[in-house]
């Protein structure tokens, strides 16, 4: 017969489980409202039910090793979103499968009743974004509760490319920044991370060959104060560099959020910090760099007076010292630069840039000249073409396909290359027509380095233009030009992030969050599914994941007094 001691702890034991039973109940039956069921992307079907799951710290996963990686994920989302913590069981009310008959290896099905959550996927990644869309289906009531509506969810992307790209060279971001950045992308279900890693302005990765490239390149000696052409210089050393152990460690980091990194290495423009760490690589490794108004740092007017012509470069814009195309020497040296780079990301694609390159060096080069003659090319265009064409042969022998930005369509298009269309359209439209692979990024939709407000009084210095997130939401990335049995080379958008005047990883979150949830619809909801008054309603409900995440966003969206309204 229990004595007085185990009878009260039999009562508390009933007590505890009586009010576990009664908060579950309470909301069995619940009528949930519209705004329950608000998700970015928009799920491709959603069936309302009535009644909710409760979360609560008694709730577990069903253990599987298969899932480990997303069980833990789930955990910390719901540990850092909503200082909530489950555990996993053998007989756990959260239950994760593959399901064959969802064709699509990021398709997922996630069905929740008051008894029990299961996410089904195409993949691992589709229960990924399965649970992205878990974590915007959670609501925390006034009693302080949080409770997941019942539904019904069938999803699948519209594309396959869903990308990002973050330009690390002009400003540099530290590892746990792009962890960060990372984490962004994967809250919106983007896959794909097009990490910009070398520039005019600074080269950021390191290529253990060619040591001074990071030893020199990786940093400038003073950079342009305000917009270009500037009004000063801040004379202040600037820069910083990736190991390729830190690199290992961010492709892991993606990997594990279904995210695959394409790395840019840029040529043959855009390349002022690998000239300036090996001179061989320019046409004219005597010539001194030029900073622009005459606005070069002290250090860097103190290296070229004493016998050190080439630096880094200081301020922003196109340059004319590019890669010289005439030596077997230049293509060497990216030969084994790419040789280092390669293995270091599972992606099936190398971005080699290709954009803005001026063809003023090559016209005056004996070298570059010579080879024109040798190859029976007739202009600096069909230069330009060879030296694409030459590096993704090599890259192509490597097991990896090119991406370059449109200008590779000058002078004749390399034979497999994927074509990132920027300036408008027309270039991918021509690529596409073309039989060529297609990412569709036009300034004009897709730069978030613009300005999100026509005042841009209290904003921080952007580089210009204004695009506002309903210009990016309203973008469609199959041009309507475009025959319709050619729009399946169209492989989906990329938004872009330039970094000329981004200097703190502060405003780079400013800078795209919300727009991000914009191009992340665009890339996975259906153009004709989308409505903006739909979209602006429902960015309400992620606002609360950027707050919980301490996500620096802009508020303009939010702020509007229509948005006020309907809240």
């Amino acid at each position: 017969m229990p004595g007085p001691k185990s009878s009260f702890l039999i009562l508390l034991l009933l007590s505890i489980l009586h009010i576990a039973c009664d908060s579950k109940a309470k909301y069995a039956d619940r009528e949930n409202a519209e705004s329950d069921y608000y998700v970015i992307p928009k799920p491709s079907e959603v069936t309302p039910q009535n009644g909710a799951f409760h979360l609560n710290n008694d709730i577990a996963m069903a253990e599987n090793d298969q899932f480990s990686n997303e069980i833990n994920l789930l955990s910390g989302y719901l540990k850092k979103d909503f200082e909530s913590e489950i555990s996993t069981g053998e007989d756990g009310l959260i239950q994760f499968s593959i399901k064959d008959s969802i064709s699509n290896k990021e398709g997922y099905e996630l069905v929740v009743t008051p008894e029990t959550i299961r996410i089904s996927g195409g993949s691992e990644q589709g229960i990924f974004y399965g649970l992205q869309t878990l974590r915007q289906l959670i609501v925390k009531t006034n009693d302080g509760d949080l409770i997941i509506p019942s539904v019904k969810i069938k999803d699948v992307p519209a594309f396959g490319y869903r990308g990002m790209h973050l330009d690390v060279a002009r400003h540099f971001y530290g590892v746990d920044d792009v962890k960060t950045y990372l984490d962004m992308l994967a809250l919106h279900k983007i896959n794909t991370f097009h990490w910009h890693l070398t520039e005019d302005q600074g080269w950021r990765i390191e290529i253990k060959q060619y040591p001074e490239l990071t030893n020199t390149g990786a940093y400038r000696n003073g950079t342009i104060i305000g917009h270009y052409p500037g009004e000063g210089n801040d004379n202040e050393r600037y820069g910083g560099f990736y190991t390729q152990e830190e690199v290992k460690e961010v492709v892991q980091y993606a990997a594990e959020r279904h995210i695959t990194v394409i790395p840019e290495i840029e040529m043959p423009g855009h390349s002022q910090a690998a000239i300036a760490s090996y001179p061989f690589l320019s046409c004219f490794p005597e010539e001194k760099t030029i900073v622009p108004n005459d606005l070069m740092s002290e250090a860097g007017k103190e290296l070229q007076a004493n016998g050190t012509p080439k630096i880094v470069q200081e301020s922003w814009g196109v340059y004319n010292d590019v890669y010289c195309a005439g030596k077997d020497s230049t293509f060497t040296f990216l030969e084994n630069v790419l040789d280092e780079v390669i293995p270091l990301f599972p992606s099936e694609y190398i971005h080699i840039g290709g954009d803005e390159c001026p063809k003023k060096n090559w016209e005056r080069c004996p070298e570059c000249q010579q080879r024109m003659k040798n190859e029976n090319l007739k202009d600096e265009h069909e230069l330009q073409s060879y030296f694409v064409q030459r590096m993704e042969k090599y890259i192509n022998s490597k097991g990896k396909k090119i991406i370059g930005w449109d200008e590779i369509l000058e002078g004749g298009l390399a034979p497999n290359a994927t074509v990132m269309s920027w300036r408008g359209e027309s270039g991918g439209i021509e690529a596409a027509k073309q039989n060529h692979d297609v990412i569709m990024s036009p300034n004009s939709y897709c730069y978030f380095d613009h300005y999100q407000a026509e005042d841009t009084e209290n904003e921080p210095l952007a580089i210009g233009g204004f695009l506002p997130v309903e210009k990016v939401y309203s973008y469609n990335p199959i041009p309507s030009e475009l025959p319709e049995d050619q729009t399946d080379f169209i492989l989906g958008p990329q938004a872009n992030v330039w970094t000329e005047y981004i200097k703190t990883f502060d405003n780079i979150q400013y800078m795209t969050l919300p727009r991000m949830a914009a191009i992340a619809e665009t890339g996975w909801s259906k153009t004709s599914e989308k409505e903006w008054d739909d979209f602006e309603n429902r960015l309400g409900k992620l606002r609360k994941i950027y707050d919980g995440q301490n996500y620096n966003y802009a508020t303009h969206v939010f702020d509007q007094p229509k948005q006020e309204e309907k809240n």
